[in-house]
């Protein structure tokens, strides 16, 4: 048994602060700095900011490249295919109507929901301490990720 004095031995550093999760991933979908929540997360529609206006965090080196893409794909394919089959089975119209009706919504869909997940995808990395956000010191710059030493 352990005694209320005694702390369970910690092994790998120093202790770090805690990130929370969801936290993280809401004020990443909402387009804002996951460490503030204060500082705009993009720059332009898909392109992040370097480091946040507000509390300076380093947010260039995320590494959000086909993960938001795969999840849009995902929800917004069982999505409009859910939609797509109570519609017909309750209404049911010629294979051209129905082109003309969900081809529109999926593209709206995915417009609307690729930023949200892309911030999401970051401040789940951010929380995580993924791809430089835990500041270590053993992590390569990205033009080095590429080279092999023999």
């Amino acid at each position: 048994m352990q005694r209320q004095a005694e702390q369970p031995v910690r092994f790998g550093g120093t202790h770090q602060e805690e990130r929370p999760l969801m936290r993280s991933i809401g004020r990443g979908m909402k387009g804002t700095c996951p460490n503030c929540g204060r500082g705009r997360l993009f720059r332009a529609f898909l392109k992040p900011v370097d480091e946040c206006s507000v509390c300076e965090e380093e947010i260039h080196h995320h590494r959000a490249d086909d993960l938001p893409a795969y999840l849009v794909i995902f929800v917004v394919g069982h999505v409009l295919m859910t939609g797509y089959m109570m519609a017909d089975m309750v209404f049911p119209l010629p294979p051209w109507i129905h082109l003309a009706i969900w081809i529109p919504l999926a593209i709206l869909a995915a417009l609307l929901t690729i930023q949200p997940i892309k911030g999401g995808v970051i401040g789940l990395q951010w929380a995580y301490r993924m791809h430089g956000f835990g500041g270590e010191a053993g992590e390569r710059p990205a033009a080095d990720q590429g080279e092999r030493h023999p």
